[in-house]
């Protein structure tokens, strides 16, 4: 079994603390008791975190963006499913066009969708709604749940599914009992993986929400152009301590390597 060497091990090293240092200096400001931002050397303070509750709007919001992904995850899952094994599984002319279309929204800038979306919503009455804001945010997380689906699609053994059809189960059995267990990692991480893209998502939303229908990302983003203190870290922080519990209850209850390796059905 093959080691690292000391070279590999300072390269990961530095890797691991160039990626964590943001967060965790985020997480550090938010402990300050100073009205302006500054991480704490020599006292700590919840004062910011006690300052959310006297801003519900961010507790709105937060619902609003958890809503929100978990529901435009689901949308996005539900057609990736049937998309995937469609383009997996057949071939038909204008396979690849097809196939481009459905991912052509990982190639438009995130601002030029929101300007199509906000003039598009506008003409049609659905402008500032919730269900534009679920049509846009389904549009933009559709691709990364379609690549994930796709991955467990391409590799799946039709085999099983003829020997349950050769014993008499229907159409809609052979999917529940066999093709859909199969694919169920990539399906779960794809779904993950959506709600991760619409939650974050602060670029496009931000020209089609509104004070009514608005995300965590938006009012933080729109807090801060007029306010320099720690409060936005606060709430960050509480995103981050939400983001590790669940990540840790989703290892528990299902193994999150499992799932990420695409090997949960083994």
């Amino acid at each position: 079994m093959s080691r690292n060497g000391p070279v590999a091990l300072t390269f990961h090293a530095a890797f691991v603390t160039f990626m964590v240092a943001p967060i965790a200096i985020v997480c550090l400001v938010a402990f300050t008791p100073e009205g302006f931002l500054s991480i704490p050397t020599t006292e700590w303070s919840l004062r910011w975190f006690r300052a959310i509750a006297r801003y519900p709007e961010f507790v709105e919001a937060f619902w609003s963006s958890l809503i929100l992904g978990a529901a435009s995850s689901v949308v996005a899952i539900a057609l990736s499913v049937p998309a995937a094994l469609a383009v997996s599984r057949h071939r038909f002319r204008g396979r690849d066009a097809v196939t481009a279309l459905f991912l052509s929204p990982l190639m438009i800038p995130h601002v030029v969708l929101g300007i199509a979306f906000l003039r598009f919503f506008t003409q049609v009455g659905i402008g500032g709604t919730f269900t534009g804001l679920l049509l846009a945010h389904v549009v933009i997380v559709f691709p990364f749940a379609l690549r994930l689906v796709l991955a467990s699609a391409v590799g799946l053994d039709r085999a099983l599914e003829n020997a349950a059809i050769s014993l008499g189960a229907d159409g809609f059995t052979v999917f529940r009992r066999i093709t859909l267990p199969l694919i169920l990692p990539g399906v779960a991480s794809g779904w993950m993986l959506a709600f991760i893209q619409s939650f974050d998502e602060v670029t496009m939303t931000v020209f089609i929400a509104t004070p009514g229908a608005s995300t965590l990302p938006v009012r933080m983003f729109l807090y801060i152009q007029d306010n320099i203190d720690p409060l936005v870290a606060s709430v960050s922080a509480v995103v981050i301590a939400i983001t590790i519990v669940f990540m840790l209850l989703l290892d528990r209850l299902y193994g999150l390597d499992r799932l990420l390796s695409g090997k949960g059905t083994d």
